[in-house]
């Protein structure tokens, strides 16, 4: 049986750790009523659509099928490793965001805003009040992303960078679409790639148990 291939992703993780300063600056330095302000009203017929869609990457229908089906195409990954480790970076990152949301309970843009005029919505967008922090879509794509950065092969390595962006467009798509303020996609962010690669070093360290050493 094929084990699957693992590495810490730098064409992946530097670009997180650099979100991770740049995001924890812009707080710093800007309201989150002026940063929802900055994303949500910058907005055109194109950004509309690839918000739209692109915000879908942070669903777990999305997230599992898309794994699931890498199981089926790659040999390497039809064994129980994988099929764990997936399991475990996707349901344990989730519901530790969702107790977050449901402990604290903080209102969403609409709310907060009083579902004021200027704010960018879509006409068939649902209009989400409570359970702002953290995103679970945001926490639900970094982690999907981050799970297949660490377990691209070394020649297919540039393509991290490719999933942080995709990961970041979910996070921006989530304050575009008015449900999420830029903290709540920021930790996020945060819990699912931090809660991922710990899942998968954890995962690491007792491959042996998965795989039968060679007689």
């Amino acid at each position: 049986m094929q084990k699957p291939h693992t590495s810490y992703n730098l064409y992946f993780l530097l670009p997180f750790l650099t979100w991770v300063i740049i995001g924890g600056a812009i707080q710093l330095l800007y309201t989150q009523e002026e940063i929802f302000k900055a994303i949500n009203g910058t907005h055109n017929d194109v950004l509309d659509h690839l918000m739209y869609y692109g915000t879908y990457v942070g669903e777990g229908a999305v997230i599992s099928s898309v794994l699931l089906v890498l199981m089926f195409l790659i040999p390497s990954l039809r064994n129980w490793w994988y099929f764990t480790a997936a399991l475990l970076s996707n349901v344990i990152p989730s519901l530790l965001t969702q107790v977050i949301k449901r402990s604290i309970n903080a209102p969403r843009p609409l709310n907060v805003f009083n579902e004021a005029g200027w704010i960018h919505i879509l006409p068939d967008w649902p209009r989400h009040m409570s359970n702002s922090f953290p995103s679970g879509h945001t926490c639900g794509a970094f982690t999907f992303v981050t799970f297949l950065a660490l377990l691209l092969w070394p020649r297919y390595k540039y393509f991290g960078i490719v999933l942080f962006l995709l990961g970041l467009l979910v996070a921006y798509s989530r304050v575009y679409l008015a449900v999420h303020f830029f903290k709540d996609v920021y930790v996020g962010s945060i819990i699912g790639t931090v809660a991922t690669l710990l899942i998968v070093a954890l995962m690491n360290r007792y491959k042996s148990l998965f795989f039968k050493k060679a007689q």
